[in-house]
């Protein structure tokens, strides 16, 4: 059972504290269960009358009995303590130093968070150069040895990326069509300009919205899907032994990827400015009375052809932009499930800024050429 007891100390008070406290019994967790407080106001209370510490007869010392002296001790070291060797290597590991206190100067802490912030971002603009020249080498790579290509995983991936993101492109694009129409031709119908609404839908879905909405989609859906069978993969030590065996992760798993989310995203951008559209041409029949036929009409008259191979063009650029950034993502994982989770909601959030700093670029820049 632990317990403190006072003695008188040999020597008198003239060689320094008259008392000695001397523990004994067993002061580990579960004896200590239930007397945590009585023990430690004790303890507390000898500490301040500057007692003498004698630990060599107690029979057990864990360190949920080193943390009662500890913090009865005012968390540090009594000024006298007799103890066995076991013991002081205990307390040492809670008498570390602390670390000097850093001046931030005068910058308020959500300053500093932001400077850490742009610092975490430059680490991965590195670390992205640096994955992105691997590829380039590795393109090299495969057009001298097309053999290497992995035709297979190319298909599987274009189905998965593509036609399997069909449905939800489609539902989202004409409820988008209607929304989009509706809104127009309120406006449009006050001033007598019904028919322009055929130009307005024409122009931005082809141009901006239809690519922009499907790579939003794909974005969440297959980008994230790209990350974490790769965070999967990290945790169930796949990638390891890929790379025991001599295999290459960029070749054998990302470049499929890139290569197949780059071939399917004008596709599906494609289906989705068709459904939008579609989606506007039943909200302009329906709020207008606009005809099927004329609206069917109108779109090619309305819309130069430039404007079709901008959009496809775009949604090329865009498909890179999402399946590079879900294989930097997924193979930065840790192999713990936490590091997964987070891993691919970087992957999500940062696949969709990318893409709209992307369009944000184009704008500029076919606005600046005059296209």
């Amino acid at each position: 059972m632990p317990r403190i007891l006072q003695i008188p100390r040999q020597g008198g008070p003239a060689s320094g504290s008259p008392f000695v406290a001397r523990l004994e019994g067993d002061w580990s967790l579960l004896p200590l269960r239930g007397r945590f407080e009585t023990l430690s106001a004790e303890a507390a209370s000898l500490w301040r009358q500057g007692v003498v510490w004698d630990l060599r007869l107690l029979q057990r010392l864990d360190n949920a009995g080193a943390m009662l002296l500890w913090d009865a001790w005012g968390q540090r070291l009594a000024d006298e303590v007799d103890w066995l060797p076991e013991h002081q290597a205990m307390f040492a590991k809670l008498n570390l130093p602390k670390p000097p206190a850093t001046r931030r100067g005068r910058l308020p802490a959500s300053v500093a968070a932001f400077g850490g912030d742009l610092f975490l971002m430059a680490g991965h603009l590195v670390e992205g150069t640096r994955l992105l020249g691997q590829l380039a080498i590795d393109c090299w790579h495969l057009l001298r040895h097309p053999g290497l290509i992995a035709w297979r995983d190319i298909s599987v991936n274009i189905y998965r990326t593509g036609a399997q993101a069909m449905g939800i492109t489609a539902l989202v694009g004409f409820l988008v069509g209607v929304t989009l129409s509706y809104l127009t031709s309120r406006q449009l119908r006050m001033f007598g300009a019904d028919i322009y609404v055929i130009n307005i839908l024409g122009l931005s879905v082809w141009r901006e919205l239809g690519p922009l909405l499907a790579a939003i989609l794909v974005a969440g859906r297959s980008g994230s899907a790209m990350t974490a069978q790769l965070g999967v993969m990290r945790v169930t030590q796949e990638l390891d032994a890929l790379s025991v065996m001599g295999i290459s992760h960029t070749i054998r798993l990302v470049l499929p990827k890139i290569f197949a989310l780059g071939f399917a995203m004008p596709l599906v951008a494609l289906w989705t400015s068709c459904m939008v559209l579609a989606g506007g041409m039943v909200a302009a029949r329906a709020t207008l009375g606009l005809d099927y036929v004329q609206f069917l009409h109108g779109i090619p008259a309305a819309v130069p052809e430039a404007n079709l191979w901008l959009g496809l063009g775009k949604a090329y650029v865009f498909g890179l932009l999402i399946a590079f950034v879900a294989c930097y993502f997924g193979l930065r994982i840790k192999p713990n499930s936490e590091s997964l989770a987070v891993g691919t909601t970087s992957s999500v959030v940062s696949s969709i800024t990318a893409v709209i700093i992307a369009d944000a670029a184009f704008a500029i820049i076919f606005q600046s050429v005059g296209i």
